[in-house]
């Protein structure tokens, strides 16, 4: 099994992605276009809840015990805690990935009736469930999210 690299503030995550740093140390949204410079991290948890919007990531995602691919629109929604774990698929013909992450920091939500009812969410558990697949409509909807 691939070594877990424990991410533990979103600070952390920008510097493992090379991204700038957060404005925010409890909250963040990143580009997914710029998450791919040459990073190539493949097992991680994190410490803190993620809601993703993305296409074209070109890769192969496992949450709990479910594999799926990224080829089409999609959202997935990530807990504190969940091991993430991606295998790349180079012989793919490259599509530049485009969507938005969400990371905020269960110290955010601190004290808000959010932070009392986000456990509830099923679509954060996803060691039964899978990533939200969109459609063409859904993901216009999104007002056009995947810049």
């Amino acid at each position: 099994m691939e070594e877990i690299i424990q991410v533990k503030t979103i600070s952390e995550f920008h510097r493992l992605y090379n991204l700038p740093k957060p404005l925010h140390p409890l909250i963040s949204l990143v580009d997914y276009a710029e998450m791919y410079n040459g990073v190539t991290v493949k097992c991680w948890s994190q410490s803190f809840y993620s809601i993703a919007l993305k296409k074209n990531v070109l890769g192969k995602f496992n949450y709990g015990q479910l594999p799926y691919d990224f080829d089409e629109g999609l959202m997935s929604f990530f807990s504190p805690g969940q091991i993430l774990n991606i295998k790349f698929n180079d012989e793919l013909p490259r599509q530049e990935p485009s969507g938005w992450i969400l990371l905020i920091h269960p110290d955010f939500l601190w004290n808000t009736t959010l932070a009392k009812t986000i456990k509830g969410y099923e679509y954060f558990g996803y060691a039964i469930n899978e990533a939200l697949f969109l459609s063409e409509r859904e993901e216009d909807s999104m007002g056009g999210a995947f810049g």
